[in-house]
């Protein structure tokens, strides 16, 4: 794996196209949270625009990853200022506890994406890509004190959280409109995100969301891990890294991400920010 000596590991990491493919997966793992799940079907609109909902959470990950300071800072005011209008009975956009958990998405599905197709991470960089993924959370109001401080006590706070989650039928139908948008041009793409969210999703929660699973679908998935981990790394970096260009591209183009106009406002990544039942298994890749 090629590396820069003046890139940090949040950066080269979140640089990486193939974490796109995670993209389904840390949604389902947000809304899986009842007060998440209920933000985001009455503050979005995953039917109408999910491309607009993957395009303002990309914007935000490389703003914070690639932007200077100045464009980190446009890019995190402005979604400050939509989450504060995701707000109502039960749930609220800005609540640490939520920010805690939208983040914790984040930082785990590019874990879990790198190290499936990529490689595994020594000691010394999971633990400087898990304190640099704080920014995720720090930068809408969480006190960094509550971020983990190890990876050892972000998988006891994440075996925690996911043990509350709760796929209601709420959950259950954005995932439905998440997969089968009302574009159907966008249906081979959105079914093609549902089998790499089927695969990376541990059984439990997969079960509960409906995602059609079988032994077949499980081999199918093994397989195209193995082919991309053994020829993903071997791309050029700048084919690997083209879609943090051309969004990094856009959003200086823009000035800093001018944010659109939605017809119902709505959080990063198409939800409010985000984080709950029985105890399921502590499986950080």
């Amino acid at each position: 794996m090629d590396r820069s000596s003046d890139e940090s590991t949040f950066k080269r990491i979140n640089a990486e196209g193939v974490l796109l493919a995670g993209a389904g997966y840390a949604v389902l793992l947000q809304i899986a949270h009842p007060s998440v799940a209920r933000g985001v079907a009455e503050h979005s609109d995953f039917a109408s625009r999910p491309l607009d909902r993957l395009r303002g959470t990309l914007y935000y990950v490389y703003g914070s990853a690639h932007g200077t300071p100045e464009e980190r800072e446009r890019v995190h005011a402005i979604v400050r200022a939509i989450h504060r209008r995701v707000r109502g009975p039960g749930y609220n956009a800005l609540d640490p506890e939520l920010l805690l958990w939208v983040a914790a998405t984040l930082h785990r599905s590019a874990l879990h994406v790198h190290e499936l197709t990529v490689a595994a991470l020594s000691e010394e960089e999971h633990a400087e890509f898990l304190r640099d993924s704080a920014v995720y959370a720090t930068a809408l109001g969480l006190p960094e004190r509550e971020w983990p401080r190890s990876p050892a006590e972000f998988d006891a706070y994440w075996e925690r959280a996911y043990a509350r989650l709760e796929v209601g039928p709420r959950a259950r139908a954005l995932a439905g409109e998440l997969f089968r948008p009302n574009n159907r041009l966008l249906w081979p793409l959105t079914l093609t995100q549902r089998f790499l969210t089927g695969g990376l999703l541990d059984p439990e929660l997969r079960s509960e969301f409906g995602i059609p699973w079988s032994q077949a679908h499980q081999r199918g998935f093994d397989r195209l891990m193995g082919f991309v981990r053994a020829v993903y790394p071997r791309l050029p970096r700048a084919v690997r890294t083209l879609p943090a260009t051309l969004y990094m591209r856009s959003l200086r183009r823009n000035k800093g991400w001018k944010a659109p106009k939605p017809k119902r406002p709505a959080g990063v990544g198409g939800c409010p920010r985000v984080p709950g039942r029985g105890s399921r298994g502590n499986r950080v890749a």
